[in-house]
């Protein structure tokens, strides 16, 4: 379905300006942005996607993953077709890196209130907006968000962190929890893999906790481009110095996509990086991507563990009113 974005404004000539991500794309006549999915129209920015899934599934929200946001519950996962980022390892590739500039790619119509009705008739907690890029399907989202609000049920972006402030802004009243990829404490790297830049993806995960919003992190650690103790490090001390309380997923690579090149992330690199995250001062680090390894929430004051986990599924969790019911020491996260 074709809509008229949010978050632009009307430039001289029959061009427009985008604010949704922080690409801040000045669109000719049209002519898409680097999403894919938003298109100037005679002097009007529109989106493709509102409306139109190309992915709803009922996931465990630990999948997003999500560790101290209401753990060992459901959540509706949707998504749209498209990104503005261009990461050659992404392994949803074929859903995000889809262009409705470039070729049709339908997805199933699926409104806001339907989605809402079906998240209810699951029994999820929560609608989660992931698969691809949140930010550039955020009509869609925000319409949802509202209603899934209004019906008390809580929303989260899986998101690459590159929305603008007032995109942030508009989001944050219905907003409860996100998880961010910050892929690389590089410039280069984000230049030269991602097509974007680092500095915004930093701004968003400070200003969402200054928003109220739950933040966790995800750094999917890819042989031979982050996976440097120097630069993991640099990561941690980052996220230390905005919050201690941030969960940091420190998660296994796969080969896929464009990056076939290289084998799976080895296992010492990945107990070398939570190690690093915890000399930083990180209270949560976790491992992904290896079931068995690095998954329990444990107390930081007394080490006792909270929560047991395997693969996505809670085995058990004793956080009792959000506190350690051994030491008392509060335990950050949205746990009601």
């Amino acid at each position: 379905m074709v809509k008229e974005a949010m978050l632009y404004e009307r430039l001289e000539g029959g061009k427009v300006s985008c604010r949704l991500c922080a690409h801040r794309c000045s669109i000719g006549p049209s002519r898409f942005g680097i999403c894919g999915v938003r298109e100037n129209q005679a002097g009007k920015l529109v989106t493709h996607v509102w409306g139109e899934v190309i992915a709803a599934h009922t996931d465990h929200i630990e999948k997003k993953p999500f560790y101290h946001f209401l753990p060992g519950t459901a959540s509706f996962s949707i998504a749209t077709a498209g990104c503005n980022f261009r990461c050659g390892f992404c392994q949803n590739w074929e859903i995000s890196q889809a262009s409705k500039g470039e070729r049709e790619f339908r997805g199933l119509r699926f409104l806001p209130e339907e989605i809402v009705l079906e998240a209810r008739r699951r029994e999820c907690l929560s609608i989660s907006y992931t698969y691809t890029e949140p930010t550039i399907f955020f009509e869609y989202a925000f319409d949802t968000a509202k209603i899934a609000h209004s019906e008390g049920l809580l929303n989260n972006f899986v998101t690459n962190g590159y929305m603008t402030a007032e995109a942030l802004e508009t989001i944050r009243p219905y907003l409860s929890a996100a998880n961010v990829d910050l892929k690389s404490f590089r410039e280069k790297t984000y230049k030269e893999v991602c097509k974007a830049r680092l500095e915004p993806v930093l701004e968003t995960i400070r200003l969402m906790r200054r928003s109220g919003i739950w933040v966790e992190v995800t750094t999917l650690v890819v042989p031979g481009l982050n996976d440097s103790e120097e630069e993991l490090r640099d990561i941690a001390r980052f996220l230390a110095g905005v919050d201690r309380d941030i969960p940091w997923h420190i998660s296994r690579f796969h080969p896929d996509y464009e990056y076939t090149d290289r084998g799976p992330t080895p296992l010492d690199t990945l107990k070398k990086a939570c190690a690093v995250g915890r000399q930083e001062g990180l209270r949560y680090v976790y491992m992904g991507n290896v079931p068995g390894e690095g998954e329990d929430t444990s107390c930081p004051t007394c080490r006792e563990v909270l929560i047991r986990r395997r693969g996505f599924h809670v085995e058990s969790n004793i956080v009792k009113d959000s506190r350690c019911p051994a030491c008392g020491t509060r335990i950050a996260g949205v746990f009601q």
